[in-house]
């Protein structure tokens, strides 16, 4: 079965937004018993912290497997449409324009000569 490299470009971007998704939920994990620590809260025990980060150390690896599973879509060339437009009308236009600055400026350099 060959690669839909569009589907996989879609999917690298799905499971990398859940990889950095998790390492920010183990450092907000992280933070949160830090806190806890220095205000001396001893309530809550260091049980629940192991199994809520084991798990989302579970889940970020799961989504890292992934991302490097499906990094071959970055290859896949973005489906944009590029339109170029190279008419006569576009380059008509450009040239009126240097020409209309090109006429300002001489005539603020006329005011300019003439004031003096």
């Amino acid at each position: 079965m060959p690669k839909n490299l569009s589907e996989y470009r879609k999917r690298y971007a799905l499971w990398r937004h859940h990889a950095w998704a998790a390492g920010l939920l183990l450092s907000a994990l992280l933070a949160v018993r830090i806190f806890l620590e220095i205000s001396e809260v001893k309530d809550i025990p260091n049980e629940i912290i192991l199994i809520i980060g084991g798990l989302l150390l579970l889940y970020l690896l799961i989504s890292l497997f992934f991302t490097y599973k499906y990094r071959s879509g970055l290859l896949a060339e973005q489906e944009q449409v590029i339109e170029i437009k190279s008419s006569s009308d576009e380059v008509e236009k450009q040239r009126l324009k240097v020409e209309k600055k090109k006429a300002k400026a001489e005539a603020k350099k006329a005011k300019k000569s003439s004031k003096k």
